[in-house]
């Protein structure tokens, strides 16, 4: 089996789907999305494709060290996201080839469902307990929100107050039935970071993902040691040896790497099982299309400390079209008490409606981050 091509997808809302076609008739997809750089990545997997043509598809390992160690200059969020898409799709075709699916390739699954999380809020937070009781009524008892609007290196304590009382009034609507976990999303630097970790305690959120961003990882690893609160990084590291210096430095309790930007399912795979060895649990982060968290899930089955899944139906970014409409009817991934099923089908085990891709793709999307800025008139964290 040769691959023949590579082709891409810009789809509503703001993803990138990848599929890759073989001379046997099999076809893998993937989802090689970097979130407001599309052109970008799609550009990226056309340059790959002069090194993929030609190649056997079923050996994934050999395409995956390639396409890192060529060209002398590795790593970063735009190679590893295109070989985490390409990533995806061998593995799919792998399964489709030998009709079994990913998990049963690499070991077998060591769960049958996972609990799973919706956001909430938007990017600035709002409407929170409306939103987290109507995912009750749905049945999920986890789910995921900013937790502040833009916060200047040193903000005022007023500020702290009203992040405080916001999770407060969370905490009181849904008593302690649901669990929530709170984003800083790089908002908040070292100065504040600290004080609001304290304030929050009393309210036991899940964990804290992104308490500082990853550049600042001793200063993430002293806040480790000074809250009770799990946290969390992992969503802008790309690879393995991004997560070394998280797990050398004990700064993080819970990772969550992207299957999307961190080397695709081979790579996820490795970066769970090694935070295994130092209790480190994992919930991998998905806010993205029906191929990412389909793979995301394959990742879920093989990894033991794996204990939640993030997934995008109905987030507020999903404007034009949503997850399950990619997806034809049989293989929708839907949230049953709180969990999704592994998918057991071949390859990733989903069937994807490339009518409906084609037809979006022809619309496409150019979706772009906000740009925040201060009242100062810098220019603010996302």
């Amino acid at each position: 089996m040769k691959i023949t091509a590579l082709k891409t997808f810009a789809v509503a809302p703001r993803w990138l789907f990848l599929k890759i076609e073989t001379d046997a008739g099999i076809s893998g997809w993937g989802e090689p999305v970097l979130e407001g750089h599309a052109e970008t990545l799609a550009a990226k997997c056309a340059e790959l494709g002069d090194f993929l043509i030609g190649n056997d598809p079923l050996r994934i390992e050999d395409i995956w060290q390639m396409i890192y160690r060529n060209g002398c200059y590795r790593g970063g969020p735009v190679l590893m996201s295109a070989l985490s898409g390409v990533d995806m799709a061998l593995w799919d075709i792998k399964g489709k080839h030998h009709g079994v699916p990913v998990h049963d390739l690499l070991g077998g699954r060591v769960r049958d469902r996972i609990r799973s999380y919706c956001w909430i809020g938007g990017d600035r937070p709002q409407n929170l307990v409306e939103s987290a009781r109507a995912l009750q009524e749905k049945g999920y008892d986890a789910c995921k929100m900013n937790v502040c609007e833009e916060l200047q290196i040193v903000a005022r304590h007023h500020e702290v107050d009203v992040i405080v009382r916001r999770v407060a009034e969370l905490r009181e609507a849904v008593g302690a039935d649901m669990d929530f976990a709170l984003d800083f999303h790089g908002r908040v630097h070292a100065p504040m970071a600290k004080i609001l970790l304290k304030e929050l305690e009393p309210f036991r959120p899940l964990f804290v993902e992104d308490a500082v961003v990853p550049e600042q990882m001793d200063t993430l690893a002293d806040l480790s040691r000074s809250t009770t609160i799990p946290l969390c990084t992992g969503e802008r590291l790309h690879s393995r040896y991004a997560f070394k210096q998280v797990f050398e430095k004990r700064a993080a309790s819970v990772i969550n790497p992207d299957v999307s930007h961190a080397g695709g399912i081979s790579e996820m795979v490795r970066i769970g099982h090694w935070a295994e060895a130092y209790d480190v649990a994992l919930a991998p982060h998905c806010p993205l299309g029906p191929i990412t968290l389909a793979a995301s899930l394959q990742v879920d089955a093989l990894c033991h400390n794996a204990f939640i899944q993030e997934q995008s139906l109905g987030m507020h970014y999903n404007q034009g079209a949503d997850m399950n409409d990619y997806l034809m009817p049989e293989s929708q991934l839907v949230c049953s008490d709180g969990y999704l099923d592994i998918p057991k089908g071949p390859g990733l085990g989903i069937e994807l409606n490339e009518d409906f891709i084609i037809a979006q793709a022809k619309i496409g999307h150019r979706w772009r981050a906000p740009v925040w800025r201060h009242k100062d008139g810098s220019i603010a964290e996302w």
